[in-house]
């Protein structure tokens, strides 16, 4: 049996780890777009480092795009098998792999626009209708169940606590000899204690284990309250100074996460009288499935339900889908908070809210994830007090608050404590999702915990299991 890793190989994105049986059965774990900057990956997404119609199944971790973004055009090259995932999985794949089909098409025409007349021409990666073929190989399930996908093979999805329907995947393979083999793949491992969804769940002991290490390096900020943190930024911003509050925000998952925050103020009195504004159709129909899909919310949220049925909507609340109504809150008059992706401001609407919003001092820009350096957020993160936008240099007059405790991705404690218990069964621990500079001190404390052969291998490495 072998395991080659295709993607996200100390890198953040595009994850993809192919495993070989004995008898020659190909199991594909994610299927993700490259998403980053790197020139040596200018062509990742492009080519597969496999043929797509020698792969068997593929098991889908969660729906974020840098972990299912290639899967029409895996199907359209040839993928002739079932698509594992939770139910919760394919119902948000179904919004996000036709959204990121229109910017594949987006991309492609801004590009055949600026340099088709030099003879230069860019197709898309894959299109809309690429993606209705792909969601009807999906087969979903619930956790904790252990589904055969093949005679010698038996799969189960635990709760990874990352995002919605997001969940770690266990193998237990039956070898040539007769005896068993456990595989684990931890997906995207998200934090405890966090709003709305339950606390990871650990995998079941395993032989072998493949984990991401996307913060094995660093402790995430303590939360003590994150919520009565949040009202205080918001009293400063859109009471004290009669300002805007920009949370640029990733359309699934954060968004949620701060609406029903908001949602939670609302009801106790505690938010003063504002609108409200989610400006992002992704996220508009993002909510819609979280309002489907209470099985994977946490008990808290499950209580709330009884004196609130709807947390993810209330007076002052309005969702915009039109772009009309978009462009219209730049002229707002007054205070208000503007919820938009993308998070890292690098496109979409909020990159054209943060254009109107830096340059006055009443406004807060209130950055609550991951921003990748080079984008408009990983600027702001970085001290910039200023940048070009849309042809035109914006001077940074607005306060800018970070708050690194919203997080959906576990850190380094969080990480060996999930994995805490693995160290007597497994053999080799497998580092993806991660960049070196953060896989090299992870790995040292996974040693120092008690992991016999911690491993970073690189992008096309296959090893023998």
């Amino acid at each position: 049996m072998t395991l080659k890793f295709c993607g996200a190989a100390r890198e953040v994105t595009g994850s993809a780890h192919l495993l070989t049986l004995d008898d020659g059965y190909k199991i594909l774990l994610d299927c993700g777009l490259y998403q980053g900057r790197n020139e040596d990956m200018e062509n990742f997404n492009q080519h597969f480092l496999f043929d797509p119609g020698e792969i068997d199944a593929l098991v889908l971790s969660h729906a974020h795009i840098d972990h299912c973004g290639r899967i029409p055009k895996l199907v359209r090259d040839g993928f002739p098998g079932k698509i594992y995932s939770t139910h919760a999985t394919r119902s948000l794949c179904a919004i996000l792999l036709l959204d990121s089909a229109f910017i594949q098409e987006k991309d492609a025409e801004y590009y055949n626009k600026k340099y088709g007349k030099f003879g230069k021409g860019r197709e898309p990666l894959y299109s809309r209708p690429d993606v209705k073929p792909a969601l009807e190989r999906f087969v979903g399930h619930p956790y904790g169940e252990w589904i055969r996908i093949h005679p010698d093979v038996e799969l189960q999805f635990r709760d990874a606590g990352h995002i919605l329907g997001s969940a770690s995947v266990t193998l237990r393979i039956r070898r040539a000899d007769g005896s068993t083999t456990t595989v684990g793949f931890t997906g995207d491992v998200g934090r405890p204690d966090r709003p709305i969804l339950r606390d990871p769940r650990k995998l079941p002991d395993c032989d072998y284990l493949i984990s991401e290490s996307t913060y094995g390096d660093r402790e995430h900020e303590l939360a003590p309250n994150d919520l009565e943190r949040f009202l205080k930024i918001i009293r400063k911003t859109c009471v004290e100074k009669r300002g805007k509050l920009l949370v640029p925000a990733f359309s699934v998952g954060r968004t949620q996460e701060i609406v029903y925050m908001l949602d939670q103020l609302e009801s106790s009195g505690q938010l003063p009288k504002i609108p409200v504004f989610v400006d992002s159709p992704l996220a508009v129909n993002a909510t819609t499935v979280f309002g489907s899909h209470p099985e994977c919310y946490d008990r808290d949220l499950q209580e709330y339900l009884l004196t609130d049925d709807n947390p993810f909507g209330f007076n002052d609340l309005t969702y915009i889908k039109d772009v009309e109504e978009s462009k219209a809150l730049n002229f707002l008059d007054g205070p208000a908070i503007i919820i938009s992706a993308s998070g890292m401001m690098n496109a979409g609407r909020s990159k054209h809210h943060l254009a109107n919003t830096m340059g006055d001092p009443k406004n807060t820009i209130f950055i609550v994830g991951y921003c990748a350096p080079g984008t408009p957020g990983g600027k702001l993160r970085d001290g910039a007090t200023g940048m070009k936008l849309y042809g035109e240099y914006h001077e940074l007059r607005a306060d800018v608050v970070v708050m690194d405790s919203f997080s959906a991705h576990a850190d380094r404690s969080e990480l060996i404590n999930f994995l805490n218990g693995q160290q007597d069964s497994c053999k080799k621990l497998f580092l993806v999702h991660g960049t070196l500079d953060r896989m090299e001190p992870f790995t040292e404390s996974l040693r120092r915990a008690g992991f016999r052969e911690v491993i970073a291998p690189r992008l096309e490495d296959e090893v023998e299991l």
